[in-house]
């Protein structure tokens, strides 16, 4: 068991660190869609103006990405909490018909 642990852990780990590794020399930055869009709407138009303009811009890229990872955590969250009290009330209706069962038996 210790040695089946060990080795998801060195998989993990492996996985965790490979991308740090792939491309380090080709100075790539990860870009979004967003980026490609606008740099390809702006070279097919170079005139268009955008409707809207954001109410707030992050400072940086990695509050940005804080803050995707937040929204990302907080959904991630609330779907769990949903599945988990869906399944939370289907064993106590489970055991509740069990009880029913149970007491009818006796009765």
């Amino acid at each position: 068991m210790l040695k089946q642990n060990l080795a998801l852990l060195a998989i993990v780990a492996a996985l965790a660190a490979a991308p740090l590794f792939i491309h380090r020399n080709g100075g790539a930055e990860f870009g979004g869609a967003d980026n490609r869009a606008q740099n390809l709407i702006t070279e097919i138009r170079p005139d268009y103006q955008p409707w809207f303009t954001p109410i707030w811009e992050p400072p940086s890229g990695e509050v940005a990405s804080l803050l995707f990872s937040l929204q990302a955590a907080l959904g991630a969250g609330l779907i769990g909490f949903y599945f988990g009290r869906r399944s939370a009330r289907g064993d106590r209706q489970e055991k509740a018909d069990k009880t029913k069962s149970v007491a009818k038996r006796a009765a």
